[in-house]
């Protein structure tokens, strides 16, 4: 079974991610969950603003609100999915007393947000309208 596999199969059964290793001390396991936590609370954060741009900038070109309401329903879905994928990772790295694993997420998370704050500011500068 290839790492992956077994990483994907630890969302759903996360007790078995005791088999591996040593347990870490508590503290770092806390500190992971809180980490989780603060990533689920920005794809909520992501997701609201998604249904917030779609439902209260009516007067917004349909096409310029949903194509940043949908970039940030998906950055916040993909936020979502990443956040059980890092907690999985972070934690089978510390109770296999490994480096803790690198990733391009938030920078690629980061972008997005980006440029869709940057499509918002030209909206509000040009003062596109339907």
């Amino acid at each position: 079974m290839t790492d992956f596999v077994r990483g994907l199969r630890l969302w759903f059964a996360p007790q078995r991610i005791r088999e591996e290793g040593e347990t870490p001390d508590y503290r770092f396991s806390l500190a992971n969950e809180r980490t989780f936590l603060a990533w689920i609370r920005t794809a909520l954060a992501l997701v609201g603003g998604g249904f917030a741009v779609d439902q209260f900038l009516p007067g917004l070109r349909w096409g310029v609100r949903v194509g940043m309401a949908l970039a940030l329903l998906a950055a916040g879905a993909l936020c979502a999915l990443r956040a059980v994928n890092h907690w999985v990772r972070c934690e089978r790295a510390m109770r296999r007393d490994e480096d803790l694993p690198v990733s391009r997420f938030p920078t690629l998370l980061s972008l997005a947000v980006g440029l869709v704050a940057g499509a918002m500011v030209v909206v509000v500068l040009l003062g596109w309208s339907g």
